[in-house]
């Protein structure tokens, strides 16, 4: 116990950043690593998890800063991924921290004696939670520094950035964040998508392609157990110009048909024209566990068939590879 009668804080959150471009499959690598270490990790995708280290500090008999040296060796030598990873003793100092790693990756431990002392020299826009835009109107204050930030009145701040954004923006300041970190072994959205070679129009290659990645997206949502409440379509032009559109699924399904419907409907309201199209990206959002969905029977014969079809489809790709066996239409591709 200190001076004053209050237990010694201890830094038992941590927060790992995986390289950007990395790979779903290998992210949830990365999380099941993670696992191994503590029984409260939550994924945060696309590419990073918190670690709470409570329990796991006592287990392995050792403090955050060497608990986060191991899931970095471990990642790099059974995966071939470097980890950005901050400790601290909530999330905003922890991922605050992680975010202080070098690129290539790496460990910022900040300890609880010191942790309002290290916050303090940051530049605003560092404070995890802090966007481009808050950090503009603050700076525009005369606000720089996280230092600054937390010697401000707490109503001060909601006024400048609002009444919720800024009591947050203030209690992080000073290192207070009282959320938990709470369970999530799977990421809760999946991501696939597919350049092309050369700039097209809509047309029969176009949705050759995106077929083709509706049958991934069930596919890898399958494979987790999972069924996705709603899906994404972002549509990439030549340019750098995109166009995104999210529509919900009357029930949650990892199935080609229900997912191909909501995508074609998705597609059909871009309303291309001549749009040339660079790449597709689609997602599955607000996933959930497939057995905790009510299957309903269908009184379409043409649906039970389809998703016999399906089923029979996953056990030829499981036993011989994903790219066995598909739509014909998936398979076009221009001459």
């Amino acid at each position: 116990m200190s001076a004053d009668g209050r237990a010694r804080e201890v830094a038992t959150v941590m927060h790992v950043r995986c390289p950007q471009d990395v790979p779903e499959e290998t992210y949830r690598q990365v999380l099941e690593l993670l696992a191994d270490l503590s029984a409260v990790v939550q994924a945060l995708p696309p590419a990073a998890a918190l670690v709470e280290l409570k329990g796991a500090l006592r287990y392995h008999g050792v403090g955050g800063h060497r608990l986060g040296e191991m899931a970095r060796l471990r990642s790099v030598a059974r995966l071939g991924v470097d980890l950005r990873i901050g400790v601290g003793t909530s999330r905003t100092v922890a991922a605050t921290a992680s975010a202080q790693t070098p690129a290539a990756g790496g460990i910022v431990s900040v300890d609880p004696e010191t942790t309002a002392k290290w916050l303090g020299t940051l530049p605003v826009e560092a404070l995890y939670g802090i966007g481009p835009r808050q950090a503009a109107v603050l700076r525009d204050y005369g606000i720089g520094t996280v230092a600054l930030l937390a010697s401000v009145p707490t109503g001060t701040v909601q006024r400048i950035l609002g009444a919720r954004a800024g009591r947050t923006a203030a209690e992080r300041a000073r290192g207070w964040d009282l959320t938990p970190v709470t369970p999530r072994s799977l990421p809760v959205s999946v991501s696939v998508g597919t350049r092309f070679e050369r700039d097209l129009l809509d047309g029969a290659e176009v949705r050759a392609r995106l077929l083709e990645l509706v049958v991934r997206l069930g596919i890898t949502l399958r494979g987790r157990g999972q069924a996705a409440r709603a899906v994404t379509l972002q549509l990439r032009f030549a340019g750098d110009a995109r166009w995104e559109k999210n529509r919900r699924l009357r029930v949650p399904s990892a199935h080609e048909d229900d997912l191909r419907t909501a995508v074609y409907q998705l597609m059909d309201a871009a309303g291309l024209q001549r749009g040339r199209l660079r790449g597709i990206v689609l997602k599955g959002e607000d996933a959930v566990a497939a057995d905790a969905v009510a299957e309903q029977l269908s009184l379409d014969p043409g649906r039970e068939a389809r998703l016999v079809m399906e089923e029979a489809a996953d056990r030829v790709r499981a036993k011989f590879g994903p790219d066995t066996i598909g739509p014909a239409s998936a398979a076009l591709r221009a001459g």
